[in-house]
């Protein structure tokens, strides 16, 4: 299993992560208060190092430390980080008081009455080769460590909700066959649209909006305190997985793919349709019963999700609609900008 490369920096921030991780003489990380960043959840540089700072604790990259997955200093730094970034969900997202009773049928009401923009909608429509290309590069930093980051909770969980995690990932991680294994689908995907499917690969191309989707996964799944948002994470996933995903699988049968691009998305399509009941009321629910006071933060990390994924999809719309392309130009692309600039 071949760790990835650093990314490039995209600011002051990462600059000094990268830096620290490079084994490169520069600015020492501070565990003071950040500066003022004026949107987190979509700032570049801001996503960057927090995602590269989790990734220490997956496959990391290549040529750095192991020891650096517990540096003082480096965990120091990314609290300050992550801070800012709960606080700007927190501000978006206010938790709100619910009976524990009422989590499951709360969960696909929440799903129900969501009004953000459907990306999946405009892909099976009218989505060109090149806007689901770059749909695959945007979910590939999550897709190919698929259910990695919600298996944090097994162990801070038991009794009914832990089997009923564990039957939900047993499902992600192929049942026992390795070939089956969701981001092993989604790297089939990726070499079906003549990707690259290495993980790590794109990185550089993410932009904050879509780092956030990712980091937000990790945060919840790092923090204990947090064991009740990454498990209304899940069940939101779950329940919004069959119909986007039977979208996109149209979207690429359209385009004149067959099962080796689309059998991913049908996998999801029949597995999460089975998974949104588990995940919403064995789990979510079952969760909250045992525990009552986490009701609220499970359904916060449902709504957290939407918000992220709505800011996300607002993005990759926004920028077809303009004609651009929805990724950051390639590393030596803005290399070569910023040296004509100059």
């Amino acid at each position: 299993m071949s760790a990835p490369p650093l990314p490039g920096p995209r600011g002051p921030l990462s600059a000094g992560l990268i830096s620290l991780l490079g084994g490169e003489a520069g600015p020492r990380l501070s565990g003071a208060p950040l500066p003022d960043v004026a949107d987190p959840i979509r700032d570049d540089d801001l996503q960057l190092a927090l995602y590269s700072a989790y990734e220490l604790h997956y496959r990391s990259f290549a040529g750095v430390d192991p020891e650096l997955e517990w540096d003082p200093a480096l965990l120091a730094f990314r609290r300050e980080l992550e801070r800012v970034f709960e606080a700007a969900l927190r501000e978006a997202v206010p938790a709100a008081p619910l009976a524990a009773d009422e989590v499951g049928e709360h969960l696909f009401r929440l799903a129900d009455e969501d009004d953000g923009p459907s990306l999946s909608r405009v892909l099976e429509l009218r989505g060109t080769l090149d806007q689901l290309r770059e749909l695959v590069i945007h979910r590939s930093a999550y897709q190919l460590k698929e259910a990695d980051p919600h298996t944090w909770a097994i162990p801070r969980l038991d009794g009914p909700p832990k089997a009923a995690l564990v039957e939900v990932q047993a499902d992600e991680y192929g049942s026992g066959r390795p070939e089956r294994m969701h981001s092993a689908l989604f790297a089939q995907t990726m070499r079906a649209l003549g990707l690259d499917d290495s993980y790590g690969a794109h990185v550089d191309r993410l932009p904050g909006s879509t780092l956030a989707t990712v980091n937000l996964i990790t945060l919840c799944g790092l923090h204990r305190r947090l064991r009740g948002a990454l498990v209304g994470h899940l069940a939101m996933f779950e329940i919004t997985s069959p119909q986007p995903n039977r979208r996109y699988g149209s979207a690429l049968r359209r385009l004149g793919f067959g099962a080796e691009a689309t059998d991913f998305y049908d996998e999801h399509v029949v597995a999460d349709s089975v998974h949104e009941n588990v995940a919403a009321y064995d789990l979510a629910q079952g969760l909250a019963i045992a525990d009552p006071g986490l009701a609220s933060e499970v359904a916060w990390g449902a709504r957290a999700l939407l918000h992220v994924e709505g800011i996300w999809a607002e993005a990759l719309i926004g920028a077809w609609e303009e004609g651009r392309s929805s990724l950051l130009p390639a590393r030596e692309d803005s290399a070569a900008a910023a040296a004509l600039a100059a």
